[in-house]
């Protein structure tokens, strides 16, 4: 077997792997809660402002596509390195461990820079080829124009926070995130309300959150308290070591990719059919499945570095068992959630606007989006075991097949052959039912078979004379 790595207290091969995922994933839980707080409440304040009301909403959401683009970068550079970073320290190899992280800190500055001009230059013609109205666009671009200022903090922030967690830090990394989103959810009303700067102050109130949350991720990766530390002769790019990045990173890139490209297809679709005011609907529907989606995502994010240091540990059986627990506590709770929204729609309406219109129609469109969501655990549960054992090739293509290739045709056909902006809605359940039963079945078949390969070649070494 090989050796594990130098934080053998941090060691995940030892104890039932259900509790090691468990205590990654409920400080991850917190932390997601924390940050889709961080997200979400900007969302909230603004639905109720007295001015604008829906239509405020309206604009941020449109601006959604140009921030989950920069996640997608985020994904790329940053959360493409931690799997192999994880696999590198379950071998051992705590070196190229250290130059991995270094080399995704890199990339992330360089790409940092380039964003924000790139998205500063061409904002007018993006937002409005996103959808946006002569109305809705003053609303987009009084947001976009202050958040960007805060695209580094962003991408510091949750491209590296997955290397403190990598490193069996869990409630450090939960803190970076906290301690971000309690400063925005106490600045935003300060800023919107008292000062009354409107969307440009909830936009303020985030730039300054995630600049508080970028500095405590770097106070810790550059301290002593790490085992493995940031260091300054490591930030460098390395084509090795990138293509390594890219090549694992591509999936994640891909999923946030691909998001954009739905919520672009969505919102300009919605807007020729429905108007702001379900573009607005979708802004809300699209929180609602953030806050239903978070703790499957805390769940499978904890279970990724367990996964895959088992498998650079060599510990198959161990890997297995970290599979079917994400399958079985994923399927039970997207069942309850689906239960929630059929029960409870216009509930989560009421909760963004007081804009009773919006709620009435958004209640039946929220029926329709969720519809099958239970088959999302399958999505999960597949997706991220190929991440964990650095599977990009199937990684990719399942990233690709749910989004791409089966939503955005849906969302662009389906309002066009009758549905009108009920196709729109109900492109998500479609894919959900076939994506994730593809994503998983063929998970089982492929990994189960290379697992059971390699388990079966480790024995023959151990039994054979020497």
């Amino acid at each position: 077997m090989s050796k594990p790595s130098s934080f053998s207290d941090k060691n995940f091969t030892y104890g039932p792997v259900w509790k090691q995922i468990m205590s990654q994933a409920l400080p991850l839980m917190l932390a997601q809660l924390i940050q889709l707080l961080y997200n979400v409440v900007d969302r909230i304040y603004i639905g109720h402002m007295d001015e604008g009301n829906s239509l405020a909403l309206t604009g941020v959401g449109l601006t959604f596509p140009i921030v989950t683009l920069i996640m997608a970068f985020t994904a790329l550079f940053g959360n493409g390195g931690v799997p192999i970073f994880s696999i590198e320290c379950g071998k051992g190899n705590d070196k190229r461990a250290s130059l991995i992280m270094g080399n995704s800190f890199a990339l992330l500055l360089f790409s940092s820079v380039i964003l924000t001009a790139a998205c500063y230059i061409f904002s007018k013609p993006i937002l409005f080829a996103f959808g946006a109205s002569n109305e809705s666009y003053i609303y987009a671009k009084e947001y976009l124009d202050i958040y960007l200022i805060g695209t580094i903090f962003s991408m510091i922030t949750t491209g590296m926070n997955g290397y403190i967690n990598a490193q069996g830090f869990p409630k450090t990394g939960m803190l970076s995130i906290v301690i971000g989103a309690a400063a925005n959810i106490l600045l935003d009303p300060v800023f919107i309300f008292i000062f009354d700067m409107g969307v440009s102050g909830a936009a303020l109130a985030t730039v300054i959150s995630q600049a508080i949350s970028a500095i405590w991720v770097l106070h810790f990766l550059f301290g002593k308290k790490a085992d493995l530390p940031l260091k300054k002769e490591h930030i460098s790019i390395n084509p090795t070591i990138t293509w390594d990045i890219l090549r694992l990173g591509t999936s994640n890139f891909i999923m946030q990719g691909t998001a954009c490209l739905v919520q672009i297809s969505c919102n300009t679709t919605l807007q020729n059919f429905g108007g702001d005011l379900y573009v607005c609907i979708m802004t809300v529907t699209n929180s609602v499945r953030d806050i239903f989606m978070l703790p499957i995502s805390g769940i499978v994010s904890g279970s990724q570095p367990v996964i895959s240091y088992n498998y650079g540990a060599q510990q198959y059986d161990r890997v297995k068992s970290g599979i079917h627990f994400n399958t079985f506590i994923g399927a039970a709770y997207t069942m309850l959630a689906w239960l929630l929204v059929l029960l409870f729609p216009k509930l989560w309406f009421e909760i963004f606007s007081d804009d009773i219109q919006m709620s009435y129609q958004g209640a039946q469109m929220l029926r329709i989006y969720f519809f099958g969501f239970v088959f999302m655990s399958f999505q999960f549960a597949g997706q991220s075991t190929f991440q964990a054992l650095g599977d990009a090739k199937h990684s990719i293509f399942f990233s690709i097949l749910r989004k791409a290739i089966i939503v955005v045709p849906l969302t662009l056909i389906l309002p066009r052959i009758g549905f009108g902006v009920k196709g729109v809605f109900m492109a998500e359940p479609v894919s959900n039912i076939l994506g994730g039963l593809a994503c998983y079945l063929t998970m089982r078949l492929t990994v189960y078979k290379r697992i059971e390969k390699l388990a079966s070649e480790d024995e023959n070494q151990r039994t054979s004379p020497k």
